[in-house]
């Protein structure tokens, strides 16, 4: 067996996997509120008593929300220092690896299949060509997939980091915003669940709305959502749009910084729960609008990853290929 992981600042997803030939088969996964525990070992104590009987494993790969130095990363969202070292010690176990989270979601692209994917843009898929990966959820990762004897091999980011680049009068008043509140403007700031909120702010001059009126702030992203679906408030229409078509746009901006000719893939928790707002059009024409690269772009595949834990897929498939 092998162990995959998947550790976020809001939630953590465990699994244990049985080696196969394909891709790695599913024995036992649980999901853990990442803050109501004080250490990523606190959690791996909470899997193996969730499990509920002893297991020994060959390998473990855990992706991690944050940079990876040396096997070592600091939370990015939390202050947890977690090294592949512990985990190694922790489990008992020689082959350990720490992994981006967006990394670890990337590793599992190549092995996706047909109903774990919605087509927004079928573009003409270069099998020979590079791909990405962009996903926004709590925060906003990016990871490169580059094309290394035959086989795409994940290459991490902190692209979510990187200064927004606004293109309309509107995005450019959210730029000052952001800027006059954060002292610069960061994409992630724009495209996430918490930049979702940022954009509403914009849209409704600093004011509420109905649509978030009493509800927790880790639950607005969503209800904001909702408002602009079912077309209860135009202002939240109006954030959604923003923010719909500033994801199309950074998606282009990595599909032609890692030449993704093999195509684009939306992860993260959001994507899929905006569906309908990422299929009218406006995603994909931000994300065409690249002129003079606009027939490069134009051809790159783009999808929406629907399963929910392609990143605890893509850490197992990591650790298989540890022991392989």
């Amino acid at each position: 067996m092998i162990l995959s992981g998947d550790l976020g600042g809001t939630k953590t997803l465990l699994g244990l996997f049985e080696r196969a030939q394909r891709r790695p088969r599913p024995l036992f996964a649980r999901g853990y509120p990442t803050q109501e525990f004080d250490s990523f070992t606190a959690i791996l104590h909470a899997f193996a008593r969730d499990v509920g009987e002893p297991f020994e494993i060959e390998a473990a790969a855990v992706g991690v929300a944050g940079p990876i130095v040396d096997q070592h990363v600091r939370l990015t969202n939390i202050a947890w220092d977690v090294s592949a070292t512990e985990i190694s010690s922790h489990l008992n176990v020689h082959r350990v690896a720490l992994l981006n989270d967006l990394e670890a979601m990337a590793t599992s692209v190549a092995l996706l299949e047909g109903g774990e994917v919605v087509v927004l843009q079928r573009g003409e898929a270069n099998t020979s060509g590079n791909a990405a990966v962009i996903a926004a959820g709590t925060g906003l990762g990016q990871a490169y997939l580059h094309r290394v004897n035959g086989r795409l091999l994940a290459v991490a980011s902190e692209g979510g980091h990187a200064d927004f680049a606004p293109r309309t009068d509107r995005e450019f008043e959210l730029a000052r915003m952001l800027r006059d509140s954060n002292g610069r403007a960061e994409v992630e700031q724009v495209i996430s669940g918490p930049g979702l909120v940022n954009i509403h702010r914009l849209t409704h001059g600093g004011q509420s709305c109905a649509s978030v009126e009493g509800i927790a702030p880790a639950e607005q992203p969503a209800a904001i959502s909702e408002g602009a679906l079912s077309k209860r408030c135009e202002r939240c229409g109006e954030a959604l749009e923003i923010f719909v078509e500033a994801y199309g746009a950074e998606a282009g901006n990595l599909g032609l910084r890692g030449v993704a000719t093999a195509g684009v893939y939306l992860g993260g928790g959001i994507a899929p729960k905006i569906l309908p707002a990422l299929e009218n059009g406006r995603f994909i024409q931000a994300f065409r609008a690249k002129a003079p690269m606009a027939d490069l772009v134009a051809a790159m595949p783009v999808s929406v990853i629907v399963k929910q834990d392609a990143g605890l897929l893509g850490a197992a498939i990591a650790a298989q290929r540890l022991i392989e």
